[in-house]
């Protein structure tokens, strides 16, 4: 059975109905901190929580919109707060058809409504009562048209012994008999077969909802006296007491123990499974293992109490705690620290798979999992295993997880995003295509962006260049020169404009990080700050200084150049007024030849700075030809072509 929507009525901050699609492997709500996006998952937990929490039920006071609440409390009615729909799927359909016969039922969906009194209210399901009975006086060979309308109109098995009352048959009576089972009909319902498919088919099949955050984190000490105690306040506790579970330990018989060797056996052995699974996915460090140590500790205080006379009395008193150490040590530096003075990732990862493991081994049920912001303190690469490790539960489990981090949303699956904004109107959920507000739709913007960022680099081999206009004309030319048959740049490196000079040593720095091939071919230094950053990340051999090229090496008579002036400066001219229709065109004898590039000498024509990218745009636009250039432009670049070619040989 799969949950396939959810619409909140009244919780928390939802203040009005607000509906949402499940998706079939994992859905994410983005949002920003408080928003309501663990609001969302707690109300889906506490529909169907795993097992009895008293957390995960539905309260009046704490649950209901507080300014809400006394127009409620008046009402005198018992308000919805969540309303669920479920898939019923093949297979149960099949079992019905297999225990009732065909034609019985035929629902494809389930929607239960939880109220605020813990009920859950079931609509969308039909069954054909008339059906069930022609089929079972049938197979039972008892099946005429009197017993069948007496049948029908039996609502419970005290009208079924009315009816079995009526015949002395015994074979008849022993037929009838066996409708009993049918007829139970403890939810009440008007159609007892419906109630009977409810009850024992669809109602044990419900998905149980299993919800964690970084609360449920195991500590580092646990005081195993705590975990006797019948209901457990802190979650981290639960967590502990999951942990003992999956080792088969009692609390019980540890504080009855002498020895606790084999006890911290059983913990070690049950840590290296889970580890085994943990490590799949934990890049980060696999140096790290995970130690338990049990001791008791027993202390004699002073107590000052009252005795009989009402006089006070000083006596002894020895306080005894069994104590469960929980440490990670590093295999490689042979160091060891408290659990929870390890990083908080690692912990999340190790305590949520102590906690998932525990329904793992309920082989009886179906569970969804409701994480909300796994991994929140996971760096970024980390984050990234994550997602691998969601995306394989995926593959047996439901899941609904929240997050506001950009490393946590898969750019190439934002189908399965669902915004969660609070509004002066309550909380709203909306897909991530009609979301429109900027700071709920950063994450997904980042990841976005962030993905694109990784894909620019779509070869080993990177040219780093100053703009986007640089891409184009390099781009531009190089095309032109290859259908000519003359050198071009190599097919396979990949032009990466950086967004300016001073930007370069950062590009530099990520692509490296990658271990991926860089050249840089750039304009002339023109400030003393890009200059010196350059030149320290050629010291500390980030990047060999052959593999920084600048236009001047390319051109004789020029201490400094840009690209444009690989030009002749009639063939840029050309461009630039075909650009520039607005302006007078330019000549050649205009241009004050003392200043040493032609960027600078058309601004100090036009007494302004003009956008680069016009011109090389208009390159495109013309789809020049070589007969557009003089032949000495065309060797200018091929020269460059030829150079940075081998650079990456």
């Amino acid at each position: 059975m799969k949950l396939k929507e959810v619409c909140i009525h009244k919780y928390k901050s939802f203040e009005t109905d607000q509906s949402f699609e499940v998706q079939d492997n994992v859905t994410i709500l983005v949002g920003m901190n408080e928003s309501g996006k663990t609001s969302v998952l707690e109300s889906i937990a506490k529909t169907n929580y795993f097992q009895n929490d008293k957390k995960f039920k539905f309260n009046k006071t704490h649950d209901y919109p507080r300014r809400q609440k006394k127009a409620m409390d008046k009402s005198g009615i018992e308000p919805k707060a969540i309303t669920c729909t479920y898939d019923i799927g093949d297979n149960l359909k099949n079992t019905i058809d297999d225990k009732l016969g065909k034609n019985v039922f035929t629902c494809e969906n389930l929607t239960i409504t939880s109220s605020y009194d813990n009920k859950g209210l079931w609509t969308g399901l039909d069954a054909d009562y008339n059906a069930f009975i022609e089929n079972k006086t049938k197979e039972l060979g008892i099946g005429s048209k009197t017993l069948n309308d007496k049948l029908v109109s039996a609502k419970n098995t005290s009208d079924l012994d009315k009816i079995i009352g009526e015949y002395e048959d015994e074979i008849k009576i022993a037929g009838i008999k066996k409708f009993k089972p049918y007829l139970v009909n403890s939810w009440k319902w008007d159609n007892p077969i419906k109630e009977y498919i409810a009850r024992t088919i669809l109602s044990p099949a419900l998905p149980k909802f299993l919800y964690y955050d970084e609360y449920y984190a195991l500590p580092s000490r646990i005081v195993i006296e705590k975990l006797e105690e019948e209901e457990l306040d802190a979650e981290e506790l639960k967590t502990a007491k999951a942990l003992l579970e999956l080792a088969d330990l009692s609390s019980s018989d540890i504080l009855e123990a002498d020895d606790f060797e084999d006890y911290v056996a059983e913990l070690e052995a049950t840590e290296a499974i889970i580890s085994d699974e943990l490590f799949k996915y934990w890049s980060t460090n696999n140096n790290l293992s995970i130690e338990f140590k049990i001791e008791a500790k027993e202390e004699q205080v002073e107590r000052t109490i009252r005795n009989n006379y009402n006089q006070e009395e000083i006596i002894d008193v020895n306080i005894v705690e069994h104590v469960l150490d929980i440490r990670v040590k590093n295999q490689r530096t042979r160091v060891s620290l408290p659990l929870k003075n390890r990083s908080k990732g690692f912990n999340w990862f190790f305590s949520f798979l102590v906690w998932f493991k525990k329904i793992q081994e309920d082989k009886n049920s179906q569970y969804i999992l409701l994480l909300d912001e796994p991994g929140l303190n996971l760096h970024a690469s980390a984050q990234a295993d994550m997602l691998k490790f969601i995306e394989d539960l995926s593959e047996d489990y439901q899941i609904l997880y929240t997050t506001h981090s950009p490393f946590s949303i898969p750019s190439n699956k934002l189908e399965r995003v669902r915004t969660v904004l609070e509004t002066e109107q309550g909380s709203i959920i909306s897909d991530s295509i009609q979301e429109k507000d900027p700071n709920t739709l950063f994450p997904l913007q980042a990841a976005l962006g962030y993905d694109i960022a990784q894909n620019l680099f779509i070869s080993n081999k990177n040219l780093l260049v100053e703009g986007v206009s640089d891409l184009i004309i390099i781009t531009a030319i190089s095309g032109m020169l290859e259908a000519n048959n003359r050198t071009s740049l190599r097919s396979d490196i990949t032009i990466v404009p950086t967004g300016g000079l001073e930007k370069v040593a950062t590009f530099i720095s990520l692509l490296r990080g990658s271990n991926l091939e860089i050249a840089c071919l750039l304009d002339s230094y023109t400030d003393q700050k890009g200059k010196a950053k350059m030149e320290k990340m050629i010291s500390s051999k980030i990047i060999h200084k052959s593999k920084i090229r600048f236009y001047d090496e390319f051109l004789d008579d020029k201490q400094r150049a840009d690209l444009e002036d690989l030009f002749v400066k009639e063939d840029y001219l050309k461009l630039f007024n075909s650009a520039f229709t607005e302006h007078k065109d330019i000549e050649v004898a205009d241009l004050k030849a003392e200043l040493p590039t032609i960027i600078m000498q058309i601004s100090d024509i036009l007494g302004k700075n003009f956008n680069h990218y016009r011109p090389a745009n208009e390159l495109v636009k013309l789809g020049v030809d070589k007969k557009f250039f003089n032949a000495q432009t065309l060797d200018n670049f091929e020269k460059v072509f030829t150079e940075i070619n081998k650079l990456f040989e």
